[in-house]
C-alpha cells in the first residue's frame, strides 16, 4: 500500500492517512514501526534496493554473448517486475523524487546500483565476438546509451508495472529488434 502511495504521489504529496486506510491499520500501528513518513519511505527504498540487488546477483555470467545476456536480463526483469510490480513503480518515482529532505539519502544508493548493475552486465563477456575494426569501448557506450534510452522511452509510456504483462512482452520484442541491429553492426 505504501509503495503504491509513494509511487503515485511522490514523497511530499503521499498521505499516511491513505496508506493506513488502504492497509486497514491504525495510524498508531504504522508509527509504532516507523517514527516518521521519511523513515517509512527510506525503509521501502532500502527494501526495493534489496530486491534489485538480488536481481543483479542472479545475472547469468555463463552467457558470454553480451546481446544474449542483455536479452536474458530483460526476461528476468519482466519476471521480477511481474512479481514486484509496485517496487519498480516506486523506484521510478524515487529517481524522479524532488524532495530535498530525501535527495541526499537516495542519490548515492541509486548511483551505486546503476554502477554495479552495468559492471555486472559486462562482466565475463567474450569481446572476441566483436568485429576487429570496432572500438569495443565505444560500442559498449553505444549499447549503454541504447539501453538507457530504450528504458526511458518505455518507462515514460507505462503508467504502472502492475498491469504490464502484454506491454512487457511488447517491450521485449522491440528490444530484440534493436539488439539484432546493434549485434549486426558490432559482431563478426
Amino acid at each position: 500500500m505504501a509503495l503504491r502511495e509513494f509511487a503515485e504521489n511522490g514523497f511530499e504529496k503521499a498521505s499516511t492517512n491513505e496508506i493506513v486506510k488502504k492497509a486497514n491499520i491504525s495510524k498508531g500501528s504504522l508509527f509504532n514501526y516507523f517514527n516518521s513518513k521519511k523513515e517509512l519511505y527510506l525503509y521501502l527504498f532500502n527494501y526495493s534496493i534489496e530486491i534489485i540487488e538480488e536481481f543483479i546477483n542472479q545475472i547469468n555470467l555463463d552467457e558470454r554473448d553480451i546481446f544474449k545476456r542483455i536479452t536474458n536480463i530483460g526476461l528476468k526483469k519482466l519476471y521480477v517486475q511481474k512479481k514486484y510490480s509496485y517496487i519498480f513503480d516506486f523506484l521510478i518515482s524515487v529517481i524522479k523524487e524532488e524532495s530535498t529532505e530525501l535527495k541526499e539519502d537516495i542519490r548515492e544508493k541509486i548511483d551505486t546500483i546503476y554502477g554495479e548493475g552495468f559492471k555486472r552486465i559486462y562482466e565475463n563477456i567474450d569481446y572476441s565476438l566483436f568485429k576487429e575494426d570496432i572500438d569495443i569501448e565505444k560500442a559498449i557506450e553505444i549499447l549503454n546509451w541504447s539501453m538507457l534510452g530504450f528504458s526511458n522511452k518505455f518507462t515514460s509510456q507505462i503508467k504502472s508495472f502492475a498491469y504490464g504483462d502484454e506491454f512487457g512482452e511488447h517491450i521485449l520484442g522491440e528490444w530484440k529488434v534493436y539488439s539484432r541491429m546493434l549485434r549486426d553492426s558490432f559482431y563478426k
